[in-house]
């Protein structure tokens, strides 16, 4: 089975140890192309070089709401142009995040429209980070109009997934959907049409119930699909294979998720 990792940080410290071994045990359990979303102005370099050097990693640009303490007026406009030259499979990660406290919503609101006109300029879906925010940000998508898509660590309700599914936002289900006590997100899972689906790790955050408190990684994608296949009574192979289509045709690249589509 051929896996696709719509949300992995590995190119964050946290894998500068192992990141070789880290990535090669991905691809041993057939986690063979992942999207790799950026959090800051100052770490996009590094990212873009992880990226250049293994087939099947695919960056995305943009600012991470909880990181708004790195973020400088520049750095929209450097956003603009990093975008125009670059050409990365999506932009983000970005959004809106109620839950940490201290954050300036205000400034939040305005780099989160930036992105969503960037998206619409470029024409490029976006990697939407959305906690304690999915209202507010369907509402900023409906303002927009013509977006597309994933609401990474997708947590909110059957009917935010289906406004959001509607739209045309995919939804990314990573290791929370494996512990037992997560029924809200395990009910979405059940039932949402498949088309509508992503598999996630959010590596290095979010590991599944089998690692909790540990780092996180690619290769643990495997758990995820487990337990979202049985929740959907569905085979494993049915689901990896479904999904990976989905990101493939998200992220405009080949059916084999290495390269950009023509």
């Amino acid at each position: 089975m051929r896996l696709f990792d719509s949300h992995s940080h590995v190119d964050t410290p946290e894998f500068d140890a192992d990141r070789d071994a880290a990535l090669d045990r991905a691809a041993a359990a057939g986690v063979v192309a992942q999207l790799v979303p950026a959090v800051d102005h100052d770490t996009w370099p590094q990212l873009r070089a992880v990226c250049a050097a293994r087939p099947g990693l695919h960056a995305a640009y943009g600012l991470h709401p909880t990181y708004l303490h790195l973020h400088r007026p520049a750095h929209l406009a450097a956003l603009h142009d990093w975008i125009e030259r670059e050409r990365p499979c999506a932009i983000g990660e970005c959004g809106l995040d109620f839950f940490v406290e201290g954050l300036d919503l205000a400034l939040q609101r305005e780099i989160f429209e930036a992105h969503l006109a960037l998206a619409r300029e470029f024409d490029l879906p976006l990697v939407l980070h959305a906690r304690r925010a999915f209202e507010e940000t369907i509402l900023a998508l409906r303002r927009v109009g013509g977006l597309r898509g994933v609401v990474h660590s997708f947590a909110g309700s059957e009917e935010q997934a289906r406004q959001l599914l509607d739209m045309g936002f995919l939804l990314g289900i990573g290791g929370p959907v494996t512990y037992e006590r997560a029924r809200r997100i395990r009910r979405v899972v059940a039932t949402m049409p498949l088309e509508g689906l992503l598999l996630e790790t959010d590596s290095p955050d979010q590991p599944d119930a089998g690692h909790r408190g540990q780092r996180n990684e690619p290769a643990r994608l495997v758990e995820v699909l487990r337990v979202i296949a049985t929740l959907r009574d569905e085979s494993e192979a049915h689901v990896a294979s479904a999904t990976f289509a989905n990101a493939c045709r998200l992220f405009g690249l080949t059916d084999d998720g290495l390269a950009r589509a023509v």
